[in-house]
């Protein structure tokens, strides 16, 4: 899937956050969640973590993300973590991805930190 998007033309933040979610969930990626940030973050309009069962595949997840946002978008995401492969950040200018093993995503619980109080996510 190609972003049919004119020339100097950028991708809004839902455009990104629904190619991230099709991205990941074309990887195999588990318990994917989206929280909006929209007025709550200057960093981001939206968050998104997921699972992978292994580091390798945490990993790969992110190497497919980051090159389907390149194509499709011309984005250049910057990413942290990946050699280690339990906690890998991917910047996606007003997406931000977080691909976790799961004991990682267990133990720092972002989800908690970051889901609006009524408990409800995307």
């Amino acid at each position: 899937m190609t972003a049919d998007l004119p020339t100097g033309v950028e991708a809004t933040s839902d455009q990104i956050l629904e190619r991230v979610m099709s991205s990941l969930d074309d990887n195999k990626a588990e318990e994917i969640v989206s929280i909006d940030l929209a007025g709550r973050s200057s960093v981001a309009d939206h968050m998104v973590i997921c699972s992978g069962r292994s580091s390798r595949q945490v990993a790969a997840i992110a190497d497919n993300l980051i090159e389907r946002l390149k194509e499709d978008f011309n984005i250049y995401c910057k990413v942290e973590g990946k050699e280690q492969g339990d906690w890998v950040l991917v910047d996606c200018v007003d997406v931000v991805v977080h691909i976790f093993r799961p004991e990682v995503r267990e133990f720092y619980q972002l989800e908690k930190m970051w889901m609006p109080t009524s408990g409800t996510a995307e």
